[in-house]
């Protein structure tokens, strides 16, 4: 098959042939049709994550078909059409015991600690736990689209954050997850107001229902302030989706007394400035989110099925196997608004919807 592959961290990519996967026996190689680029390939490559052996292929939000299945697989078939979370768990211990799989300790990823979706096939283990189905009018984009950036803002947004209609949610930083954030939040009936350092990003959160934007290099009484003024006191639930000190520390600003502050994006070992004597005053929650379980997945899917939500439309860009190491590098740049989708076969680009 055809995959992109890196042999040194930060050393441009390269499209070869390598050898065809064969499924595990728990397991299954699925044939993809689409894949996300994320700024989590970018920290792979980079080799921000120790568990990545070179060489490697990296890719991790994939849709597509299964092509071959393991001898211990028993509920899906040749065929079948599907998609993971990124976090894809063993099944078995106290915390997928528990229905808690995102958090599972003996998680695996494709793309990081085996090889990815930056290819036309790709190993997914124990397929049993960590598949989900994809309806057959749901196109490979879409499905790949929810990827870990729509799952994880899903779950960040309605299960860790708790909005309810009505109530305001300040994101900071509107890349994929942000934007997903204020997606969903408004379909969820909450009033948004979204915070980033670039214009395009900020036209689109407002295209997606935020009723409010700040940008954050305009402000200059401070973006907490600035959320404050805009939601006559503060944020109900504030959304850190980037991952910096700077983003931490706003969030929690952000917040009224008794706020909720949901911590998505990674921030740097050293950790984050919380202001915890505003946590204790104001008797503030701090949440952590960590992607979402597979099982988790049909509330999500029956509102993009319906209509209600659209992942398609964060999709600005589709583009082929050739013109992804370029891709992965420019993220050295910055990230894009909206997410880009990579199609393994040019002839088969998946349509939009």
């Amino acid at each position: 098959m055809r995959a992109v592959v890196f042999e040194e961290f930060g050393r441009l990519p390269e499209v070869r042939e390598v050898t065809d996967p064969v499924p595990p026996s728990d397991g299954v190689v699925v044939r993809v049709g689409a894949t996300g680029l994320c700024r989590s390939d970018w920290h792979g490559w980079m080799g921000h994550d120790a568990g990545i052996t070179l060489p490697h292929v990296p890719g991790h939000e994939l849709a597509g078909r299964i092509e071959a299945v393991g001898a211990a697989v028993t509920n899906w078939r040749v065929g079948d059409r599907v998609t993971v979370p990124f976090v894809c768990a063993c099944g078995s211990c106290p915390a997928c015991a528990a229905g808690d799989q995102q958090i599972c300790r003996r998680q695996e990823q494709p793309g990081f600690t085996h090889w990815g979706s930056f290819a036309e096939y790709v190993p997914v283990h124990r397929a049993d736990v960590n598949l989900v189905a994809v309806p057959e009018d749901m196109s490979s984009l879409t499905a790949a689209a929810l990827g870990c950036r729509f799952a994880t803002a899903y779950r960040a947004v309605v299960a860790r954050g708790r909005v309810r209609a009505g109530e305001w949610l300040a994101v900071h930083g509107c890349g994929g997850v942000g934007l997903s954030a204020v997606m969903i939040a408004v379909a969820c009936g909450a009033r948004v107001v979204a915070v980033d350092v670039a214009p395009g990003a900020l036209e689109l959160a407002r295209t997606f229902g935020a009723e409010a934007c700040v940008d954050a290099t305009a402000v200059t009484g401070g973006v907490a302030a600035a959320v404050r003024e805009a939601t006559g006191g503060g944020a109900h639930v504030s959304l850190d989706a980037l991952g910096s000190v700077a983003t931490c520390s706003a969030s929690v600003e952000s917040l009224r007394p008794r706020g909720r502050h949901v911590q998505v994006g990674l921030l740097p070992s050293d950790g984050a400035a919380v202001p915890v004597n505003r946590v204790v005053a104001l008797e503030l929650e701090i949440l952590g989110s960590h992607g979402m379980a597979a099982h988790a997945y049909p509330e999500m899917m029956g509102q993009v099925s319906t209509g209600r939500l659209r992942p398609d439309l964060l999709v600005n860009s589709v583009i082929g196997l050739d013109e992804a190491p370029a891709a992965l590098a420019a993220l050295s740049e910055g990230s894009g608004t909206g997410i880009t989708v990579i199609a393994p076969r040019p002839d088969e680009l998946p349509r939009r919807g």
